[in-house]
């Protein structure tokens, strides 16, 4: 069974990034032609920013070794000064190399304005393929402006921006993880 997990580094607790990132996650689920498992590791970077930056943080460790529990990684961060956060950013260099080897990858960046919408293919992705990621397509930009729509209609709406064909050929490459 496919378990998918989700990061968020947004520096504010329950962000909006936060509820786009739960939306990511719940699009992907409706294209995946595999079974999906009900839950899967969520982890606000913000809840751990105290930590991040303490070298050996156990706090850290642990999110990191359960988020490699998933099959497939929504990484989710809003746009600061046209890349990802530094939140982010420190959270990921902890991660061994090859952290995200045979793992499918959703980057989502939200941004405030659409000229930030490459940012997502320049800045995040190459930090997800160096992590050893396969990402499907390519990464998800949302302008802000969106995320006032319902949790529902913001889904739907990011079922149209997956290359589901891409997502369900390279899960269906990977060996299967048991879930538990």
């Amino acid at each position: 069974m496919t378990q998918i997990g989700v990061l968020v580094g947004n520096p504010r607790p329950a962000s909006r990034t936060w509820h786009a990132a739960l939306a990511l996650r719940d699009a992907v689920r409706q294209v995946l032609d595999h079974p999906v498992a009900d839950t899967g590791p969520l982890v606000d970077a913000a809840d751990l920013a105290l930590e991040v930056f303490v070298p050996g943080g156990e706090k850290v460790r642990a999110a990191l070794d359960e988020l490699a529990r998933a099959d497939v990684l929504v990484i989710a961060s809003p746009t600061y000064k046209a890349t990802y956060t530094g939140l982010l950013k420190a959270m990921l260099d902890q991660a061994p190399s090859g952290w995200l080897r045979g793992k499918v990858v959703v980057p989502l960046l939200v941004a405030a304005a659409d000229r930030h919408a490459l940012a997502v293919e320049l800045h995040l992705r190459p930090l997800l393929v160096e992590l050893g990621g396969l990402v499907a397509g390519q990464g998800i930009f949302l302008n802000e402006s969106v995320l006032s729509i319902s949790a529902e209609d913001l889904t739907a709406k990011l079922v149209g921006h997956l290359d589901a064909a891409a997502l369900n050929a390279l899960v269906a490459s990977q060996p299967a993880h048991p879930v538990g």
